[in-house]
């Protein structure tokens, strides 16, 4: 065998341990740090009930469509849906990579260069906006009341989190949807392995001053710290 098999072969072994290590290391730092909360004791008293629900992989923030605080039927338009409904009494966000929102509807629709892109900070981002008539609580969605200042921080957060246009309206996705009542916007931001759709969930408890997860990935982390 010469040196530059080898060589070759040394390269290999150490790139595949290094891969190995890295995919332990990702995987023992979510086992971790998804069970540290932060935000333990949130203030009570609150009169604002928000949701976070779950549809078993990506978790969505669900708030009022109106309040005193915020009336987000100025940025979001029930004309962006094809259901068109005005009756809606709530708008769920859901942050996530553009290339799989927009061209993975289902798991057997994903494409490697899609995954990949989503993993590595290499894809833009969109917001998923649903709106509902109603929430119903279950293992899947929970209420969370919060106070005005709370939700008002959480109001922010979510609105920095759009990418506005030059008109510094949102950017609405035209011809996209799941469904009847949600519509898809430009966001900011990136994804990848360290920053995903549940971490911008995680984060937007976070600013509202709600109990989280110092880092998760993934819904088990957030809904966790509300069993």
């Amino acid at each position: 065998m010469n040196k530059s098999i080898r060589r070759l072969l040394r390269f290999t072994l150490r790139f595949a341990l290094a891969i190995v290590a890295f995919v332990v290391l990702y995987l023992l730092s979510v086992f971790i740090l998804y069970r540290i909360p932060v935000n333990r004791h949130p203030t009570e008293g609150g009169d604002i009930a928000i949701y976070i629900r779950t549809n078993g992989v990506h978790t969505d923030i669900v708030v009022p469509i109106k309040n005193e605080i915020k009336d987000w039927t100025t940025d979001l338009k029930f004309a962006h849906t094809q259901a068109n409904d005005t009756l809606a009494k709530y708008a769920a966000f859901g942050w996530g990579d553009k290339g799989f929102y927009l061209y993975t509807p289902e798991w057997s629709d994903l494409k490697a260069s899609t995954a990949f892109k989503a993993a590595f900070y290499l894809s833009t981002s969109a917001m998923h906006t649903t709106f509902y008539r109603t929430m119903k609580e279950d293992a899947e969605c929970k209420k969370i009341m919060v106070t005005k200042e709370d939700y008002a921080d959480l109001v922010q957060y979510i609105s920095d989190s759009f990418q506005p246009g030059a008109d510094d309206n949102l950017q609405w996705i035209q011809g996209h949807s799941y469904g009847r009542n949600d519509a898809f916007y430009e966001a900011t931001g990136r994804y990848s392995l360290f920053y995903t759709c549940n971490t911008w969930a995680n984060g937007a408890l976070k600013s509202a001053h709600q109990r989280a997860a110092l880092w998760t990935p993934y819904d088990k982390g957030i809904f966790y710290h509300y069993e």
